[in-house]
C-alpha cells in the first residue's frame, strides 16, 4: 500500500495497487461510520490518475498564487480534439461552456430550458442527482421505466418502453427529456438508432433534450460509445450535451466540466444560467488536468476499461458460483453494475425491502452498497448497484464478506 502523496511515474498503470485513501477527506471512504467497511456505493474510483495528470497539477502548483483562473485556448482544444479523434464528434469552439460538474451543468441546463412547473421526462431507474436537480428548479420529474430484457447468457438487460416514452412525451407539459448516456445505474450503452429514435419522438413533442455523458469514456469490450449530438444534424440541433473528464479519469475532486450545445439563442440562455447558479468559475487545477488527461491519456483510458471489465468478470463469476440469489445485469459502460436481489426480498426472502437488506450489508458484511431506491422509487426497488472500480483484491474481499453475510441471514 501507499499514500496519496506519492507521485506516479509508471507509463504502465498498476490498477491492483491498493491505494490508502481513509483519512484524506476522501467522501468514498471517509463517510463510513467505521473503519472496517468496504465502500462499494459512490461513483468514485481508487485507481491512482494517470501520470500524465498528475505531473500538469505539480507543475501548476509549484507557482505559488492560486487566483481566478482563466480559461485558454488550449483548453478548448483538448476538449474539440478529443471528441473528435475517439468519437468523431466535431464541436465548434462557441458550443463549449465550461463550469464545475456535470450535476451544476445539469441544474443550469434545466433553469434553462424549463419553466417552473413544467415536466422532465427520464429512464427510470435513473441517477439520483435527475430526481433532485429537476424538483429544485421547480419541475416534475416524469418516469418512463425502462423495461427488463432477458438475455440467454442469463444477465439481463434493458430497454426503453417505446410507446410509453412516447406517451409521456406527448404531454405538452413535458418540455425536456433528461438522459443518461451511457446509462447509470442499468449500465446501458445506448445506440444511434435508440438515440436517433429519442430525438424523433422528441422532435415531434416538442422535447428538448439535455444529455449527460459523464460516463462516456467507461464502455465495456464489444461496445462503443455514441453523442448524443454526433448522430445527426437533428439531435445535434435539439440537445444539450453535459460532459466531463472527471469520472473517467478519476478527477471528480478536480471540478470541471463542459455544456455543449450548438443552438445560439439556448446558449445565451444556458450562459446566463450559470452565472445565477454562480458556477462560472473553475479551480486552478481543473484546467491543466482536463487538458493533460484529453492530450495524454487515451492509452490509460483503454487499459482502465480493461480492468474494469476484468473486474466484472470476477464479479458474474463469483455470483454464478457463490451467490446464485443474485443476478448480474448486463454491463456495456460504466462501472456499476445493477444486480437483482429479488430472491432475497419479500415474503419469501430474508428482508423486507431492498433497504433492509443494505443495512444488513453494512451491518453484517461491512460492505457498504447502494439500495436501487435510490434511483426510483420503484423502477429499483429490488436492485442493489455496486461499484466495481477498486483493485480486484478489495473486490473479492467484499465479495467473499457479503456471500458470508447472506449465508447467516438464514
Amino acid at each position: 500500500m501507499r499514500n496519496l502523496n506519492y507521485l506516479n511515474t509508471m507509463t504502465t498503470p498498476n490498477f491492483d495497487e491498493i491505494i490508502v485513501r481513509r483519512g484524506t477527506g476522501c467522501v468514498k471512504w471517509d463517510e463510513a461510520p467505521a473503519d472496517d467497511i468496504i465502500p462499494l456505493w459512490v461513483a468514485d474510483m481508487d485507481f491512482a490518475v494517470a501520470s500524465p495528470i498528475q505531473e500538469a497539477i505539480l507543475r501548476r502548483a509549484q507557482h505559488p498564487v492560486f487566483g481566478y483562473t482563466l480559461i485558454g485556448p488550449e483548453y478548448y482544444e483538448a476538449v474539440m480534439q478529443w471528441f473528435r479523434r475517439r468519437h468523431k464528434w466535431t464541436i465548434e469552439r462557441e458550443e463549449i461552456m465550461y463550469t464545475t460538474g456535470v450535476v451544476p451543468a445539469m441544474s443550469v441546463a434545466l433553469k434553462a430550458l424549463t419553466m417552473p412547473g413544467e415536466k422532465v421526462l427520464i429512464l427510470s431507474p435513473d441517477y439520483n442527482c435527475f430526481f433532485s436537480s429537476i424538483r429544485n428548479n421547480g419541475c416534475e420529474v416524469v418516469e418512463t421505466q425502462l423495461k427488463r430484457v432477458e438475455k440467454e447468457n442469463g444477465h439481463p438487460t434493458f430497454q426503453v418502453d417505446w410507446d410509453d416514452f412516447e406517451q409521456k412525451c406527448s404531454d405538452e407539459k413535458c418540455t425536456v427529456f433528461l438522459l443518461c448516456n451511457p446509462h447509470n445505474p442499468t449500465g446501458r450503452v445506448w445506440t444511434s438508432a435508440e438515440l436517433g429514435r429519442m430525438n424523433d419522438i422528441c422532435l415531434k413533442h416538442g422535447v428538448k433534450v439535455v444529455s449527460d455523458e459523464i460516463h462516456c469514456e467507461l464502455i465495456m469490450p464489444g461496445h462503443s460509445f455514441q453523442p448524443f449530438a454526433a448522430v445527426s444534424q437533428e439531435c445535434r440541433m435539439n440537445s444539450v450535451v453535459l460532459n466531463s473528464p472527471s469520472k473517467s479519469f478519476n478527477i471528480a475532486g478536480l471540478q470541471a466540466a463542459n455544456i455543449i450545445c450548438s443552438i445560439p439563442r439556448w446558449r445565451r440562455r444556458i450562459d446566463r444560467a450559470i452565472n445565477i447558479n454562480e458556477v462560472c468559475d473553475l479551480n486552478s487545477f481543473g484546467p491543466p488536468a482536463l487538458i493533460a488527461a484529453y492530450n495524454e491519456c487515451e492509452d490509460w483510458i483503454d487499459q482502465l476499461n480493461q480492468y474494469l471489465w476484468q473486474n466484472y468478470l470476477s464479479l458474474c463469476q463469483f455470483v454464478d458460483k457463490e451467490l446464485p440469489v443474485f443476478t448480474v445485469c448486463d454491463l456495456e459502460g460504466t462501472y456499476l453494475p445493477w444486480v437483482d436481489a429479488s430472491a432475497l426480498l419479500g415474503e419469501n426472502g430474508s428482508f423486507k425491502n431492498v433497504e433492509e437488506l443494505c443495512n444488513y450489508l453494512m451491518d453484517k458484511a461491512r460492505v457498504w452498497v447502494n439500495p436501487g431506491t435510490m434511483y426510483g422509487s420503484l423502477s429499483g426497488k429490488q436492485y442493489i448497484r455496486l461499484n466495481i472500480a477498486c483493485p480486484r483484491q478489495i473486490l473479492t474481499e467484499a465479495l467473499v464478506r457479503i456471500k458470508e453475510a447472506i449465508d447467516n441471514a438464514g
